[in-house]
């Protein structure tokens, strides 16, 4: 009886996707190009992916071994670390698509916890603080972050409409509280075309 070879493609295993047979390799076993959710591609055996022996291209155990070390998993700091990582690289999150979708990733410096702490301590975190882009189409990176105030972020999305006033720029937010009258107010004045007459 001739044994029926599965095929795999476009099955899960772990953070693996089969993308494709490996057609190079000829061992007498099957080998299967895969996908890893951070990004890398590995050949991989069939019997180690159905038997569960093998759930990424290493990157899982290279996070499991290096948790503890630290000792600082469950920080704030740490947490802001990995939503960091998880908004830039799994497809699965909520947030994806506007980082990782966009093209938004992450220096390959801060792939590690410990350079990112350095630099977040050395660059005026404190408990309350986010991490923020300046350039909010540019990626995570010691030249394009900084620490803000929830209010200095929300300042700073790329959904907030910017408009002119006296020779500076200004959100809709900013202006209202600058001028001291309400945000509605601005748009109105702003859509009327009289914002700069005061």
């Amino acid at each position: 009886m001739v044994k029926i070879k599965k095929d795999l493609t476009g099955k899960k295993f772990g953070r693996l996707t089969v993308k494709e047979k490996d057609t190079k390799k000829n061992k007498g076993r099957n080998y299967w190009i895969c996908e890893c959710d951070c990004g890398n591609i590995k050949s991989i055996r069939t019997d180690a992916l159905t038997c569960g022996h093998t759930k990424s291209c290493g990157c899982l155990n290279k996070e499991t071994q290096f948790k503890p070390i630290h000792g600082m998993k469950n920080t704030r700091l740490y947490n802001v670390w990995g939503g960091m990582k998880n908004r830039c690289r799994n497809k699965n999150s909520s947030d994806y698509v506007d980082y990782g979708g966009r093209g938004i990733s992450y220096c390959k410096e801060w792939e590690d916890f410990i350079p990112f702490y350095n630099w977040a301590i050395e660059n005026g975190y404190e408990e309350g603080l986010s991490i923020d882009r300046v350039d909010n189409n540019g990626n995570y990176e010691p030249s394009n972050c900084r620490w803000t105030t929830t209010k200095q972020q929300a300042n700073n999305r790329r959904t907030n409409v910017i408009t002119e006033y006296k020779g500076q720029k200004f959100t809709l937010k900013e202006l209202s509280e600058k001028l001291d009258i309400s945000y509605y107010t601005v748009i109105s004045m702003r859509d009327r075309g009289v914002l700069n007459v005061l």
